[in-house]
């Protein structure tokens, strides 16, 4: 059986972003990947993050904000970084892994009322499903 693919996603506080994309990946890539999320410093998982992946279908409820693994970062395939700063500060890793940068908006950061924050949620976790998609479809080929 072949090897499965391991995707670390990774941002600054893998509170909404990171948290977004690892559901995704493993409800789209099911038992073909291997996804794993980091923070270069956890603030916990986004409370909005968990309410916008729920209406999708997706709990993340039960996901938890981690700092990197330096296991999972060696035996990682794919790294993406999803703010500037995780790219900035993502530790070194061997030419072998391949890098990825998705510059998404951090909606922990929108400002407003409720619905125009939740907006912004709604936003980022939309893109995030197209990227993840994608991703996997340029992964397996199909």
């Amino acid at each position: 059986m072949p090897k499965k693919p391991v995707i670390l996603f990774l941002c600054t506080g893998n509170s909404c972003r990171s948290q977004m994309a690892e559901g995704f990946a493993r409800a789209l890539g099911g038992d073909k990947v291997e996804v794993y999320s980091a923070g270069i410093e956890p603030a916990g998982l986004n409370p909005r993050a968990v309410a916008v992946m729920a209406e999708a279908g997706i709990d993340i409820s039960r996901q938890t904000s981690a700092p990197i693994d330096p296991e999972i970062l060696s035996k990682a395939d794919l790294i993406v970084t999803l703010c500037g700063d995780a790219r900035d500060k993502c530790p070194v890793t061997p030419p072998t892994i391949r890098r990825e940068h998705w510059p998404l908006r951090d909606p922990a950061k929108a400002e407003g009322d409720e619905e125009e924050i939740m907006a912004v949620f709604r936003t980022v976790r939309d893109e995030i499903r197209e990227r993840v998609t994608q991703l996997l479809k340029d992964i397996f080929n199909t």
